[in-house]
C-alpha cells in the first residue's frame, strides 16, 4: 500500500506555482491536450504530447527527459491522468489544478500558433 502511494503523482500545483516552477527551470510543462486545443492557445515554453499518444507509449519530448514534469490540460482531468501514468513509469510528475482554464483566469501568458495571443479552446 505505501509503495503505491510513493509512486503516485506529487501534490497538485496551482497555476501560479506551476508557472514559477516552469519559469525557474525546475520542471518541464507538458500540455496533454489535443492538437487543435494546443494550436488555439498554450503556455509559452510548454511541450506538447496529447494524452492518447502518451498513454500509447510515445516517449516524452526530449526537453522533458530526466526532469520533473508538470502536466496540464484544459480543466485538469486529463493532466491528472497523465501525471498518474507518468508517476507509474518512474517520472517525477504532478499536474495543474484547473488546467489551462485556470491558468488563463490567473492572467498567466497564453500564446497561439505563430506566437499570436492564444485562447483556451
Amino acid at each position: 500500500m505505501f509503495s503505491r502511494l510513493r509512486r503516485g503523482p506529487g501534490r497538485r500545483l496551482t497555476p501560479r506555482s506551476a508557472h514559477q516552477r516552469i519559469s525557474d527551470g525546475t520542471a518541464a510543462l507538458l500540455d496533454v491536450r489535443e492538437t487543435p486545443e494546443w494550436n488555439a492557445g498554450h503556455a509559452p515554453g510548454a511541450l506538447h504530447l496529447p494524452l492518447p499518444r502518451l498513454m500509447a507509449g510515445a516517449p516524452l519530448p526530449a526537453a522533458a527527459e530526466g526532469r520533473p514534469v508538470v502536466a496540464i490540460c484544459r480543466s485538469g482531468r486529463r493532466s491528472r491522468q497523465a501525471a498518474t501514468f507518468l508517476a507509474e513509469q518512474g517520472v517525477q510528475a504532478t499536474d495543474v489544478t484547473g488546467g489551462m482554464a485556470a491558468w488563463a483566469r490567473e492572467g498567466l501568458p497564453v500564446t497561439g500558433s505563430g506566437g499570436s495571443d492564444g485562447v483556451i479552446a
